[in-house]
């Protein structure tokens, strides 16, 4: 079992380095982009099709991590005047509320993913992309929520067990 979490870990992380990674490199071909503008070159014809890929994968890669160290936006101005027992259970429905939402998109996604490849159609823009590239890391990402949410729920950990200040520092 420490095995399986260990690598999901790893799993976790190293998405989150492919987050920092594919956002270093969006505003790298931007900066490129606008300086070849200025210059007068022809800026590359790819670089509004990548980085609209980009923000795609960034966001995808992100949004665990970001879940794991609470770093998302969720609101608990209701909860935060709830006595423990209340908030704990309110709580529990919301994990178990986005569980299920995950899981539909997960699900529906797998379905997108698999019909795009079946299907071998392409995304025609500047350049020409394969479609399925464009569903690869949505399964993963909710997949990979699913499992965030499971463990606030199970109570390895709580969303809401951080104090105002410490959300304010993330």
């Amino acid at each position: 079992m420490e095995l399986i979490v260990r690598l999901y870990n790893n799993v976790l992380y190293g998405m989150a380095i492919g987050a920092g990674i594919t956002i270093f490199t969006a505003v790298t071909l931007i900066i490129i982009d606008v300086l070849m503008r200025i210059t007068g070159f022809q800026p590359w014809i790819f670089v509004l099709t990548t980085v609209e890929y980009i923000l795609l994968y960034f966001t995808m890669l992100a949004a665990p991590y970001l879940l794991r160290i609470k770093g998302h936006v969720f609101i608990d101005a209701v909860t935060q005047f709830f006595p423990p027992t209340v908030k704990m259970v309110v709580a529990k429905i919301v994990y178990t509320a986005c569980i299920i939402a995950c899981s539909i998109y997960c699900y529906q996604l797998v379905n997108l993913l698999t019909e795009a490849v079946q299907s071998g159609e392409i995304d025609m823009r500047s350049m020409e992309i394969p479609m399925w590239l464009l569903f690869v890391p949505m399964p993963l990402c909710f997949l990979m929520l699913i499992f965030e949410f499971l463990r606030y729920l199970l109570g390895f950990d709580d969303m809401y067990s951080q104090t105002l200040s410490e959300r304010e520092s993330v």
